[in-house]
């Protein structure tokens, strides 16, 4: 007897529905998974034929070919345990009517019966919904997560046992209640910015990244408090709107990097990888494509901590997604593409002793070892990058001085109020900061006068700036004007954008 049963599969963000066909017949008793399944979905078989004799349910000594569609598109996962199941009782006769064809059965099964967790269903249920598949039967432990997606009906069940007694309408399971989004300010990070001391200009130039969502570096000497600057950041960023949470969700979720309990990301990711990162734990990638680091910084922050002990290789292949806000990874199996709109966040030091410029300690390295040093970080790579940040170490009497440092919700204000101005802005360009304006809309949006023009040229001259540094200089002033809640940008705006660009030929020159 013939069953059909419906699922979905990913490939990338993107969900597609897959139809299961189950056949039994008589002959040598055998089970085979066809349809381009990769190895967790042939040793589904297995699982499946666990979980029904341990749900008191009656195993089909029988023929079983069992064909997922479309056959040409590969199948990945375990999720697609529960579909297979019922398809198989159905085939046998244990369900008793053809509700079941109502459901798309999402769920990995345990040998004992019981439906797991699976990863990526946040986009399956978008999937879903998009090709007009109302009712979902899902796990139990995956019910936070989808009380978020609204006009589907999302049904939760702990074991397959009752997924059939509920099915023969021997049991009643409502429909999962729908959650509201709360967007809260992070106490994951407990570091606050007035925690860190001196450094008012650092201070600032993060303050302007974080509002305009520009990409920024900070090289000093060690101790000058690099990284716990960099680690402050979450403290001041912008809470997340529920379309930038949904976006985040779904990338976290098929990482299998979602907190179940929460269901959805409600503050902005910050990834730190270690510097022995390879390029494709960074860009994503492995057998299956899944996302990297800085995918899973969408929308929030990608701190690369002494920014020169990465490999070369590795910190070429940010360059792209620096520019497009999007990453392809490419396999021989597939090629998908993930959403990589992140602000970059790096620290170094100046030299390999760390006091190269430095007003308080003498450099000891030669001429040729710092060159040598900072080249690790390639001109194109640094022209990505909007704002340069040059740090010393502070004195004891700002150490350890009385004075009441701004803290994080002071700075948190003003950048939400600089970030109200660009939603309100970019409302129908489909971006959300300034980082992310193409040259159209610089020139649209940049307007300065015949005084910021002439500045702007002499920097170009002596700074010998390249078209893609000059533009991002109009993208950071745009910024510091918005937190001026001025409508012009206006010199004062220029000039202190200019001074961010200091390194390109104090140091790669």
């Amino acid at each position: 007897m013939l069953a059909k049963t419906f699922s979905y599969s990913l490939c990338g963000l993107h969900g597609f529905k897959v139809e299961i066909e189950v056949d039994i017949n008589s002959g040598m008793p055998c089970c085979e998974v066809v349809g381009l399944p990769d190895t967790a979905v042939k040793e589904s078989k297995e699982r499946v034929r666990s979980a029904i004799k341990n749900s008191g349910l009656g195993y089909p000594v029988k023929r079983i070919v069992i064909n997922l569609a479309p056959a040409e598109r590969r199948k990945e996962g375990s999720l697609f345990d529960l579909a297979i199941a019922i398809g198989m009782l159905s085939a046998s006769e244990q369900i008793t009517n053809n509700e079941y064809k109502k459901y798309c059965f999402i769920g990995e099964l345990s040998l004992g019966g019981q439906v797991r967790h699976v990863s990526g269903l946040l986009p399956i249920l978008i999937a879903g919904i998009e090709d007009k598949e109302t009712k979902f039967i899902i796990p139990k432990e995956n019910e936070k997560e989808a009380s978020y997606i609204r006009g589907v009906e999302v049904y939760a069940v702990e074991s397959l046992r009752q997924t059939v007694d509920f099915i023969n309408g021997e049991i009643v399971i409502e429909p999962i209640k729908h959650s509201e989004y709360d967007n809260v300010i992070s106490d994951e990070f407990k570091l606050d910015i007035a925690d860190v001391k001196g450094q008012v200009m650092a201070k600032r130039a993060i303050e302007i990244a974080v509002s305009g969502g520009h990409n920024a570096l900070m090289i000093g000497p060690p101790g000058a408090g690099k990284s716990m600057l960099a680690k402050c950041i979450p403290s001041i960023m912008p809470v997340m709107t529920f379309e930038e949470a949904l976006q985040v969700t779904k990338i976290h979720s098929i990482a299998a990097t979602l907190d179940k309990s929460k269901g959805i990301m409600q503050v902005r990711p910050f990834r730190a990888p270690h510097h022995t990162a390879t390029i494709p734990s960074l860009t994503g990638g492995s057998s299956s494509s899944k996302p990297g680091e800085i995918s899973l910084a969408h929308n929030g922050v990608l701190f690369l901590d002494e920014m020169p002990e990465y490999s070369r290789r590795t910190l070429e292949s940010l360059r792209q997604p620096l520019e497009d806000g999007k990453v392809v990874v490419a396999r021989a199996t597939q090629t998908v593409e993930y959403p990589a709109n992140f602000m970059l966040i790096a620290s170094m030091n100046p030299c390999p002793c760390g006091n190269y410029g430095s007003d308080m300690n003498n450099c000891k390295c030669t001429s040729g070892e710092i060159r040598r040093y900072v080249s690790k970080l390639s001109g194109p790579m640094l022209d990505r990058i909007d704002i340069h940040i040059e740090m010393d170490n502070i004195k004891y009497d700002e150490l350890r001085g009385k004075k009441v440092e701004e803290n994080s919700e002071t700075v948190r204000d003003r950048v939400e109020k600089a970030r109200a101005i660009q939603n309100k802005r970019f409302e129908s360009d489909g971006i959300f900061t300034n980082a992310e304006m193409t040259s159209a809309m610089v020139n649209k949006y940049c307007k300065i006068d015949e005084i910021a023009e002439t500045m702007l040229k002499t920097a170009f001259k002596k700074l010998g700036l390249s078209a893609r540094a000059t533009t991002r200089i109009l993208k950071v002033s745009r910024t510091i004007a918005d937190l001026d809640e001025s409508q012009n940008v206006e010199v004062k705006h220029i000039a202190e954008a200019i001074q961010y660009r200091s390194l390109d030929r104090k140091y790669w020159s």
